[in-house]
């Protein structure tokens, strides 16, 4: 089977519109494993971008008391010792495996909730085994544009939603068992990246979706954030309604929270808004 030219570029890229709307919005979908070259192969991206007047992100943190705000919300409180929650073996196989892959172990990282070890860990192994990299990453590009040029950038979720979502939005006790499970098992984490980079190269926004929340997905991304994700979703929908109905907005946001039944797309379709992808 011969693939044509066009089968093989990556829709991700949406064109969205009502009757209300002054001007089209735009929602670029994007995924973190993606070099800022691979921009350049989306029809029509730097076009539409052109046309907007302002980029939404999933949170705008810019200033220097947000961040701090943040490292905050990432420490323990002072009456919790993480020692307490894992068993002398678990903890020793944790502070061994950060020491080797983050060049620190517990000695210096036991204030951190164990949510934060846990993205700390993954993103090492993304660099490590899936040449990620955060300065060229697709996800900080038209940011960084927008800054350039002086664009106005918004988020859709305050500093507040932002610090439930990093740090807090599971149990501690669950968050205990993630970071157990992603040091013990790390191949699962690189296998379901690797496969969303795959699916994300074809643009199959809806069986990123449904790859995350299946049953054979042993992941510490699993069918609870996709559960997450769909209820964030619908506020999502309320929240882009002015900005989609001045028009010119440049949304860009993480693929998996795009696809599937109850992706934003789809809610945005149900919203009543026309939901369109942009060709070449």
């Amino acid at each position: 089977m011969v693939l044509s030219t066009q089968s093989l570029i990556a829709q991700v890229l949406y064109k969205i519109s009502s009757n209300s709307s002054a001007a089209p919005s735009y929602i670029l979908a994007t995924n973190k494993l993606k070099d800022m070259t691979f921009i350049d192969t989306i029809p029509n991206v730097f076009k539409c971008f052109n046309t907007c007047n302002k980029v939404i992100t999933e949170f705008a943190i810019q200033d220097y008391e947000a961040i701090a705000t943040l490292r905050q919300a990432a420490l323990l409180p002072d009456s919790i010792l993480l020692s307490n929650f894992f068993t002398d073996e678990q903890y020793q196989a944790i502070d061994d495996a950060l020491r080797i892959n983050i060049g620190m172990g517990l000695d210096k990282l036991c204030r951190m909730k164990p949510s934060y070890l846990t993205e700390m860990f993954r993103d090492e192994l993304m660099k490590r085994w899936l040449n990620y990299n955060e300065e060229r990453s697709m996800e900080i590009f038209f940011e960084s544009v927008a800054i350039q040029r002086n664009i106005p950038i918004y988020g859709l979720d305050n500093i507040g939603e932002t610090m439930y979502m990093l740090f807090d939005r599971e149990p501690f006790h669950w968050q205990c068992q993630e970071l157990n499970k992603i040091i013990e098992y790390p191949e699962r984490e690189i296998q379901l990246e690797r496969t969303l980079h795959d699916m994300y190269n074809y643009g199959r926004l809806t069986d990123m979706a449904y790859t995350i929340k299946g049953p054979d997905n042993t992941s510490t991304l699993s069918f609870s954030d996709y559960k997450v994700f769909a209820k964030r979703n619908k506020e999502w929908v309320k929240r882009l309604r002015p900005y989609l109905l001045e028009g010119k907005a440049f949304i860009t946001l993480d693929a998996i929270y795009l696809g599937g039944e109850e992706g934003l797309l789809a809610q945005l379709k149900a919203a009543g808004y026309r939901v369109k992808a942009v060709n070449r």
